[in-house]
């Protein structure tokens, strides 16, 4: 059975797809099992001060995060999409007959 080039590429983007959304969803697993360092302060404006550099790191890794499962899922329903593109046109055309050699 021979693989078009279609059908290679549609392959391709299922695999880099899957991967990206296994790779998301392993990231978020582990910044959601990670230990925020907050630490305290004397006095409130200090306090906020700290807070605020770990809140804005967690936002940066959640788009991220974000963008990079979008990016997975758009690949992967494009790859199937040319998958059945593929598979459609090679079932409506009719198989060529090979040329009898003489």
């Amino acid at each position: 059975m021979k693989i078009e080039r279609t059908e290679l590429v549609a392959y391709l983007l299922i695999g880099i797809g899957a991967v990206l959304l296994m790779l998301t969803f392993v990231m978020a697993f582990i910044l959601l099992t990670s230990e925020l360092n907050l630490q305290g302060g004397g006095n409130l404006s200090e306090s906020i001060g700290n807070i605020l550099g770990p809140i804005v790191e967690a936002l940066i890794k959640i788009m991220y995060l974000g963008i990079m499962g979008w990016v997975g899922s758009v690949a992967t329903i494009r790859g199937i999409q040319l998958l059945k593109e593929t598979r459609q046109t090679q079932a409506v055309l009719p198989s060529t007959p090979e040329k009898e050699k003489k």
